[in-house]
Order: structure tokens, then sequence, then C-alpha cells
């Protein structure tokens, strides 16, 4: 990676993994250090840290509120962004520490349970509001377009489910074994693990209009979507960058690093999960 312009390097505690965003910061966490690290984004330092037990499965953003999946007390802690304090501990227990979590339609979505159970959880009473069932082995929701949409990792295919009533739509077939996901440009994009594609569907047709060959299959990872690209990244594979006008791979860094991945505050910012560092760079505009 030579070649990019890394504007920052940070040093964190050990194995920085999942990355959320606020309007003034990038939170990560780290597991095995316990912790998770905001870093503020218009002096690239360090500021707050909130202590959860290996904290997994995600991060998310919503209702003023940092949500945090912990896989040492296998429940979800919600800690204040601006003072660091934990709000609350939640009775809803990851499914899987490489899961996700997410914010929409007035709730946090999590999956609790990998025979397939999508808990809705209300953000006034810290407690399960509602439960769909959806098919097994899926575990990363991300809310868009009005809809939760799962990647089912052991069916191979999104899952959209419809907040207004409480139940899956249809499901969508994408490349094998998807798991990490992102939204941009009137799309979902799914890094699949087993075949090392990215598979982009329509949310407004809920179609698979793309399976994307990246070459980079294999456990880990993350995906997401900024500067009209869709950024992977996978430890060996630090970063592949994908244009969204043409759907092919445009860009992609082989070597050490890799592991999260997250285009904002006009940056993408990368994880290397072995040596603790979190570079911040600025892309080149296509």
């Amino acid at each position: 990676m030579a070649n990019l312009h890394i504007d920052a390097t940070l040093h964190l505690p050990l194995n920085p993994d999942w990355f959320t965003t606020t309007d003034d910061a990038i939170w990560v966490t780290s597991s095995r250090s316990n912790v998770v690290t905001q870093i503020v984004a218009a002096t690239n330092q360090t500021g707050l840290s909130i202590s959860v037990q290996r904290p997994c499965s995600g991060l998310a953003v919503g209702f003023d509120s940092l949500w945090i999946p912990s896989c040492g007390s296998h429940n979800l802690v919600r800690a204040d962004p601006k003072t660091g304090k934990v709000l609350a501990e939640i009775a809803a227990v990851p499914a899987q520490s490489e899961g996700g979590i997410t914010t929409g339609a007035g709730s946090v979505w999590l999956v609790t349970d990998k025979a397939g159970i999508l808990s809705r959880i209300d953000p006034s009473t810290n407690k399960v509001a509602a439960t769909i069932t959806i098919p097994s082995g899926s575990y990363n929701p991300l809310f868009a377009d009005g809809y939760v949409w799962v990647t089912s990792n052991e069916h191979s295919e999104l899952i959209q489910v419809d907040p207004v009533t409480n139940s899956v739509v249809t499901s969508i077939p994408t490349g094998k074994n998807p798991r990490f996901l992102t939204f941009g440009e009137g799309s979902i994009w799914t890094l699949n693990q087993g075949d090392g594609t990215i598979s982009r569907i329509d949310t407004r047709t809920a179609k698979n209009i793309a399976n994307i060959e990246a070459g980079i299959p294999g456990e880990g990872g993350e995906i997401t979507f900024g500067f009209h690209s869709a950024w992977a990244t996978l430890f060996g594979f630090p970063i592949t960058r994908v244009d969204a006008a043409t759907n092919k791979v445009i860009e992609q860094w082989v070597g050490d690093g890799g592991d999260s991945i997250r285009a904002a505050h006009g940056s993408v910012w990368l994880t290397n999960y072995k040596t603790g560092a979190v570079v911040r760079f600025a892309p080149e505009q296509k």
C-alpha cells in the first residue's frame, strides 16, 4: 500500500476490529483488550474509551447511543458516545462473534440465535420487542431503504425483512457464503466468503444484478461503501475497490494488513488486526 496517501496512522489496543461512525468520530472495538475506543476525526487522536467484555458481532450508532454486542458478558451494551458511560446492559445475546448489528425503523436489530432469530430491540425500553424467524446461519443485519437486510452465510442468500410487519419479504441468491454487507447507490453489496465474490443487490427490485469476481475468499473481512465504490478488506488483501459504475475491481492491494474498513469523514479507515494499527487515507476520486 506504499502508493496510498496515508493521512494518519494510530496504534490501538490489541486486535482493533469493528468500526462505526458518529458525526465527529470513528469508534473501534478491540476484543482482546475489552475496550471500544473513540478516534476524533478532526484531530486523528484517540478520545473516550468504553470497557466492554470481548466486544464482538459489530458496532452500531443510533438513538444517541452506541450499541455494542458483548461476547464476554453475552448481552448488548448501550453506551453514551458523548461521555463513554454505559447506559444499559440488555438481555440480547449475539448469535455469533462474526455477526453484526444495525439500527433503523425506530429499533435496534441483532441476530440472537444461530437457528435463525432476528431480535428487534426497542430503545425506549431496552427490551426485545419482537423476534422474527429467518433462515438458520444468518448473522449480519443492515438497515437500508426501509428494510432490514440479513446475509445468510449458511444458505448463500440475502434476506429482506419488513419492519412494518416483522416478517421476511423475500430471499435473494448471492455468491457463496455471504457475511458482511454495506449499502450504497441503491444497492446492498455483500462480501461472499465462500467464493471471494462481491454481490450487488438492487434494493428497489430485490434482484441480484451482479456477482463481481474479486478474488478474496476466506474468513473475516469487511465491506463498506464510499466515493462511488465498494471497499472490501480481508487478511492478505487489505483493500479491494469496486467501481459502482462498472461493477469491476479497479484497485487491489495485496500484502500485510486488513480486517475492518469504513468510509467516513472524507476518508477510508482500515484496521490491521494483527499489528493494532488503524490507518486513514484519502482515496483517489474515480
